[in-house]
């Protein structure tokens, strides 16, 4: 990987000669008739607009999302946002040395400690078929993509090892739900947080962007992970027709609400839990991310969110940041 400054360090007016990662790019006209290259460019840390008025043909033909491109220029400030003027910008060679995996974003958690934990998981649940069910299913190659796979293409978790962190974050939330009601099947639910989203891995690809698969466009991440748990379920002998419904509908119902794509709303209190704890687990994070993502220049708030249909605050009273003034001078 080159070396160069994060996207997230810079500020207006700092140049720019950096290889990014193509996450977005449109042929546009201006309301003058001409012609535009409008982009969207990242690394690991962030994405940041870049317009393109002239030598944008060949990258108009060729690049596509997922490409590493030289871009130089200035940063700078337009309603708000800050964006690049670029001064020139075309396709990286494979002289380079990029690649587009440098670019993309990663979990900040440890992806061994997150694998055992998952495992561990696993080993604890008491029902032998729904033991054997997730051992089937998380067998070593489909186990890799489930570690490796981001669990959404933006708004949450939208990172390398995304889907494995916010699993485990769900499992989390729920074994806390069934401590305050232990009437819950616990190995039910625990088992349909592990299996919620694995369809993901078949929905998105992630070796150079973030992209929905045509199978994920046709049949959705739902569907996805229904169709696999049925199949292998069919390879358990004498497994429970109850069980296999109520597992399988934890999964048609975890995002809650037909609007939200759910086939069917959750029904059962293992369901509604399991919901819940999807939407808090994605929530928070994709609300984390916006306020870092979308903080306004010298200002403690972010531009209009539209998935959150709000504008975001960042939490920095002074009291707080005296305390860990003081704190760090007695440390």
């Amino acid at each position: 990987m080159i070396n160069q400054s994060e996207l997230n360090t810079l500020s207006k007016n700092d140049k720019i000669d950096h290889f990014l990662l193509i996450r977005r790019i449109d042929l546009r006209n201006t309301r003058s008739g001409s012609d535009f290259l409008s982009t969207e460019l990242g690394d690991k840390t962030a994405a940041i607009n870049a317009n393109v008025w002239e030598g944008f043909a060949e990258l108009a033909a060729r690049g596509k999302v997922g490409d590493v491109v030289k871009v130089a220029g200035t940063v700078e400030e337009y309603q708000g946002a800050l964006q690049i003027r670029v001064t020139s910008i075309h396709l990286a060679k494979g002289s380079d040395g990029v690649s587009p995996r440098d670019f993309l974003p990663e979990s900040k958690r440890n992806l061994n400690e997150m694998k055992e934990e998952f495992n561990q998981r696993i080993k604890n649940i008491s029902n032998k078929l729904l033991k054997k069910l997730l051992t089937q299913i998380f067998t070593e190659e489909r186990f890799e993509q489930f570690c490796l796979a981001p669990a959404g293409k933006s708004w949450h978790h939208a990172y390398i090892h995304g889907l494995l962190e916010h699993t485990l974050e769900i499992i989390k939330i729920c074994e806390l739900m069934c401590e305050f009601h232990p009437e819950l099947n616990k190995d039910l639910i625990l088992s349909g947080a592990m299996l919620h989203d694995m369809g993901k891995i078949e929905e998105l690809s992630y070796d150079s962007a973030f992209e929905y698969t045509d199978k994920g466009k046709l049949i959705g991440h739902i569907v996805i992970a229904s169709n696999i748990i049925r199949d292998e379920i069919k390879k358990i002998t004498n497994f429970p027709a109850e069980l296999e419904n109520n597992l399988i509908h934890l999964i048609l119902s975890h995002q809650g609400k037909l609007e939200h794509a759910s086939p069917v709303v959750p029904k059962t209190a293992e369901a509604i839990a399991l919901y819940q704890a999807d939407e808090l687990s994605a929530k928070v994070n994709a609300y984390k991310g916006a306020i870092e993502a979308e903080l306004k220049p010298d200002s403690n708030w972010t531009k209009f969110i539209h998935l959150a249909d709000t504008d975001l605050h960042k939490f920095s009273l002074m009291e707080n940041k005296e305390e860990k003034s003081k704190k760090s001078l007695f440390d």
